[in-house]
């Protein structure tokens, strides 16, 4: 009886485990696809919210790109060449506007000297700082030295003199580093005696004026 039993509970066991073990296997179910709705292309689009962006530019440019030059960035009128409002003193230097001494050194009479000689010999030199000072030299408004280097050491030229007044200009052609346009000018007969000497302060395009009187004999 009690083996009787006992065969029951291992074949009741065994059924139980049968059956549990066919209940964890995955079941399946079959997959339903739909078909495909072919697109319409004259359909319209979907209306949903729109989002609103603001216009920049209000009027479109209008350009005839067969022109030249087709785009301009600011009117004609308004482009101005540089320093077309300024305005220079042509009598001042530009170291006398920049850096300079800033003061305005006008023509200079140097006076009159009288000499009985066929000719006169007209030596220069920078007499204070050399910084490059250059002249030009007139007898009677003719130029007999277009530009002079003024240095350390005395330079210059021989010129006649004719019956009467004879002047001498002395125009500053620049001023150098350093205004304004140093110079002592010594003059000499045509016997070689020193029978002048003088100086000046000149700003670029003024002139030293010097008179001399030839005595006939």
């Amino acid at each position: 009886m009690r083996k009787v039993i006992f065969l029951f509970i291992v074949l009741f066991s065994f059924s139980a485990v049968q059956v549990s073990a066919q209940t964890d296997l995955p079941t399946s179910k079959p997959l339903k696809i739909d078909k495909v709705q072919p697109i319409k292309s004259t359909g319209t689009p979907n209306k949903g919210s729109v989002l609103n962006m603001p216009n920049l530019i209000k009027e479109q440019p209008s350009v005839d790109m067969t022109a030249p030059y087709p785009v301009k960035m600011l009117p004609d009128e308004e482009l101005v060449q540089a320093g077309a409002g300024l305005k220079i003193d042509p009598r001042i230097g530009p170291g006398e506007r920049l850096g300079g001494s800033g003061q305005y050194f006008a023509d200079q009479y140097l006076g009159d000297v009288k000499s009985s000689g066929k000719f006169i010999g007209i030596v220069c030199r920078d007499h204070e700082y050399v910084d490059g000072d250059r002249v030009k030299i007139y007898m009677n408004d003719m130029v007999v030295e277009p530009n002079l280097l003024l240095t350390g050491g005395f330079k210059g030229i021989n010129v006649d003199l004719q019956d009467g007044f004879n002047r001498l200009d002395f125009e500053a052609l620049n001023h150098g580093s350093s205004a304004p346009n140093t110079a002592q000018v010594d003059v000499y007969n045509d016997k070689g005696e020193l029978i002048y000497s003088n100086k000046w302060l000149l700003s670029a395009g003024s002139k030293a004026t010097l008179i001399v009187t030839k005595d006939s004999m």
